[in-house]
């Protein structure tokens, strides 16, 4: 363990590193179990324990007096409604909010448990970020062509629009529509692989001081760690944040898709 934590401090770009845990043979194909599915199965576990507890709470006759976790969780409920109805303007709304939820819940869980020493960021990690988006965005896509049939194709072509006009603005309404997926992947990956990074690098400073100093200069040590606590509480802040901005863009993603704007 120890020799494990001296190469994170000396490399920081190491806890971004997806290594396979073990390997197994199925249908004639190598498959790996690496460190981001291992996450990936604590997190369901986690949701799983969760929701036992919260099922015994309801068996309980003092349930309607919330707890604190209780408290936290309406917060966030009351906050994610917030973007339903406020980014989804039809009537049928409601109906998406169970996946909105889910999946606030689920990328917060993926970013704050990155802030644990010795664990793991699964959306530090392009690859994950963009099979995310690209799963939820053909989701949205396939729900729109099932409601509008071919009439889905009119997005490309904005009402009001020019024949000739349209030869410029359909190349560009296509490339913006391709795009969407990936800088929707892009940016809650940059975030959180810069973040965590900064985190790293910072405590990786305090540790060689630490060890590498003597007498008036070891009291030195003192600013990357106020420093560090400082960094510690905004990445934690960038984790619900960046979980809001991408449950917002589905959202808006989902309105411009069924609405067809």
């Amino acid at each position: 363990m120890s020799i494990l934590f001296v190469n994170i401090l000396a490399n920081p770009l190491e806890q971004f590193l997806i290594l396979p845990i073990f390997s197994f043979s199925l249908f004639g194909l190598n498959l790996f179990i690496t460190n981001t599915i291992l996450v990936l199965l604590f997190i369901i576990f986690c949701f799983f324990l969760l929701n036992q507890s919260l099922l015994n709470i309801k068996k309980n006759d003092n349930y309607l007096i919330p707890s604190n976790i209780q408290i936290c969780f309406e917060l966030l409920y009351k906050g994610v409604q917030s973007i339903v109805t406020e980014n989804i303007k039809f009537q049928t709304n409601f109906l998406f909010f169970p996946l909105i939820f889910a999946l606030f819940i689920f990328i917060l869980f993926l970013n704050l448990i990155g802030m644990i020493p010795y664990s793991f960021t699964v959306t530090s990690h392009l690859s994950a970020t963009l099979i995310l988006s690209l799963t939820l965005f053909f989701g949205i896509q396939i729900i729109s062509i099932k409601l509008h049939k071919l009439h889905f194709f009119s997005s490309f072509f904005p009402s009001g629009t020019s024949i000739f006009l349209g030869f410029l603005l359909v190349p560009i309404e296509i490339i913006s529509f391709i795009f969407k997926p990936i800088s929707l992947s892009i940016r809650l990956f940059a975030n959180m692989m810069a973040g965590h990074t900064l985190l790293k690098v910072i405590a990786g400073f305090g540790w060689s001081l630490m060890n590498n100093s003597s007498g008036l200069l070891s009291v030195a040590q003192i600013v990357p760690t106020i420093i560090l606590v400082c960094l510690f509480a905004l990445e934690s802040a960038v984790g619900i944040i960046q979980a809001f901005v991408f449950c917002v863009l589905i959202c808006i993603y989902l309105n411009d898709s069924i609405i067809l704007h």
